[in-house]
């Protein structure tokens, strides 16, 4: 490569340190409500503790915002074409921002959790030499899982920040939003599309059939239910029969059964939550022990583990917004509400008022509601239940560091 082509390169990097401390100076970005990995949550100090640890065990970061990624003339393109929408209203941006902090929501510790589970659960006898990374104990076909995870991720989170611009919404600067709605899908399928190509270049056909279950979930899980004008979700009329309901199937290729699950606080959170982030998760653990060569037994206790491990996290997440002096805009999906809604019926008035846009929903008035009654115990009960689901998955795993920062990872979410 030659100099000219280096600087150039390095430049366009440069501008995307400048895109994101851009983004982070906006005071009046407008919030928009997402069901997970996008909600801005207050950091404990052990959490960024537990992350640098356990990427010192796999060699270093795994997030795709690497220096082999900046380099890359199209994510240096992209950068570029974000600085025209600082000082717009566009989602994007917040989805931006996210790419560049740290947080229990980055989506950079997805791919770390890959490898983790990874090196905890060690290789098949038999696996040849050259196919590992010595210095971090990992295949190099698991890495490369890994940064698929993180790229079909981070490509559902860009394609989520399109605005509904038909009629009759009518938004501010609809130029930038139009040219905002442009950056967001194509850059949105150009990681999708380098997603399919790695995952491709495994030529592992059960591996490509298993993922690609996991973005169906993920395409799913933004037409269940009752949708707003710009499709943020809102939860269903509860019911008054609240039997039980198995969201486990023998064969986590098939679809999810939702529409047993409606109306169902329990039920229906898992359900939207598996489809929207622990199905990903679980999956990209149950495909990186395929890769390694472990039985489908071990195979499908790391799908039990990332499943378990994604919800503990939304469960966490879920309860940022009703801790106190908390105020601003929360999802209506989260756990606390849904619970809330199960409790006292009521509650669902208010939700009603954002058929049209959620953010006509006075949020203020539900919060007190959900914080006077049972919900938070409930949420936070359901946080211990899959964060020790997870745990007991973790134990069937021989001792090692990996295992030991997993560990630390699901402790940094607790009390």
């Amino acid at each position: 490569m030659s100099l000219s082509k280096i600087s150039q390169r390095l430049y366009s990097k440069w501008n995307i340190v400048k895109v994101s401390s851009l983004i982070n100076t906006l005071p009046n970005v407008p919030r928009r409500v997402f069901s997970s990995s996008d909600t801005n949550c207050a950091r404990k100090p052990d959490w960024n503790k537990a992350v640098t640890e356990a990427e010192k065990i796999v060699g270093y970061p795994t997030s795709f915002l690497s220096l082999r990624w900046l380099m890359s003339d199209e994510i240096a393109n992209v950068a570029l074409q974000l600085r025209k929408l600082v000082g717009s209203n566009h989602p994007l941006l917040k989805t931006a921002k996210g790419l560049f902090y740290n947080g229990k929501n980055n989506m950079q510790a997805w791919g770390l959790i890959v490898l983790l589970v990874s090196k905890a659960a060690g290789q098949a006898p038999g696996m040849p030499d050259m196919e590992i990374d010595k210095a971090a104990g990992v295949l190099h076909s698991q890495r490369a899982l890994a940064e698929v995870t993180e790229m079909i991720r981070t490509s559902h989170l860009v394609h989520k920040g399109l605005v509904n611009l038909q009629p009759p919404i009518v938004v501010d600067s609809p130029s930038d939003m139009i040219f905002g709605n442009k950056i967001a899908l194509l850059s949105g399928d150009y990681l999708l599309s380098n997603s399919c190509v790695e995952l491709a270049n495994l030529r592992n056909q059960e591996l490509v059939e298993l993922m690609s279950s996991a973005v169906r979930d993920l395409a799913e899980a933004e037409f269940v239910g009752l949708r707003d004008l710009q499709n943020a979700p809102l939860p269903a009329r509860p019911k008054s029969d609240t039997k039980d309901y198995d969201v486990l199937i023998a064969d986590n290729i098939e679809p999810l059964a939702v529409g047993e699950a409606m109306g169902n606080a329990k039920a229906e959170w898992t359900v939207r939550h598996i489809l929207n982030a622990g199905s990903l998760l679980g999956k990209s653990c149950q495909g990186t022990l395929k890769l390694a060569g472990h039985p489908e037994e071990l195979q499908r206790q790391g799908y039990l583990f990332g499943k378990h491990l994604a919800l503990a996290w939304q469960a966490y997440l879920d309860r940022e917004p009703f801790t106190p002096g908390s105020f601003g805009s929360f999802s209506l999906i989260s756990a606390p509400v849904l619970f809330a809604l199960q409790h006292d019926p009521s509650l669902y008035d208010f939700i009603e008022k954002g058929l049209d846009n959620v953010e006509d929903v006075d949020y203020e008035q539900v919060r007190e509601r959900v914080m006077v009654g049972p919900a938070l115990e409930l949420t936070k009960n359901l946080q211990n239940d899959h964060s020790s689901a997870a745990l007991d998955m973790l134990r069937k795993l021989p001792d090692s560091d990996a295992r030991t920062a997993l560990q630390n990872i699901i402790a940094a979410m607790q009390d």
